[in-house]
């Protein structure tokens, strides 16, 4: 029904900000990394949304890019998993990280993620490792469990799931110390 919204932001809270398009002020939940992309009251802005309809509210959810939308609208069709949840999985790891953890069925990572339990980590991986798109991450392929474990230590500090699998694949054989394959994969980041 609201595809898009194109406005100024008028205000912008922890969860939420306000978009006014021709004079309408549209509250709009949206993930924190979004909310970080944007910019100041009163600068343009572009939401991907979507809008979800119950008895008793109209909620609107948006995101900066069609591709956390989809994501977005993927995670919803889990049972379990309502627009809060979504939203806070969106909040607090990238879309790589989200779409390397579950097609590769890494439950750490997502388990990692505030508010996701084993469970729910076990039921994202059960429900979507077939149909959440990887294709762009195909050339990071299956990681060795050691590689793994680097990889996931990375991406606890920060970075893309596409970022750490290529720092974890760089770290010479010779190092063998999860600790030490850790600094060097750091090294290779530039951090």
């Amino acid at each position: 029904m609201i595809a898009t919204l194109h406005g100024k932001l008028q205000a912008r809270g922890e969860d939420a900000v306000i978009v006014n398009v021709g004079g309408v002020g549209f509250r709009v939940r949206v993930p924190t990394r979004t909310l970080a992309d944007l910019g100041g009251i009163g600068s343009e802005v572009q939401l991907c949304t979507h809008l979800r309809v119950r008895e008793d509210e109209l909620s609107l959810y948006g995101f900066s890019n069609e591709e956390e939308l989809r994501l977005f609208e993927t995670l919803l069709t889990v049972s379990g998993v309502g627009p809060k949840v979504a939203l806070g999985v969106l909040s607090a790891a990238s879309s790589d990280t989200l779409r390397l953890a579950i097609g590769q069925g890494n439950v750490d990572v997502l388990t990692a993620i505030p508010g996701i339990g084993k469970k729910t980590a076990q039921r994202l991986v059960l429900e979507l490792k077939g149909r959440i798109d990887v294709s762009g991450l195909g050339a990071l392929g299956e990681l060795s469990p050691v590689d793994e474990d680097v990889m996931n230590a990375l991406i606890n500090l920060g970075y893309s799931a596409a970022e750490a699998a290529r720092a974890a694949r760089a770290v010479p054989s010779s190092a063998k110390t999860p600790e030490e394959r850790v600094r060097i994969a750091l090294q290779n980041l530039g951090g």
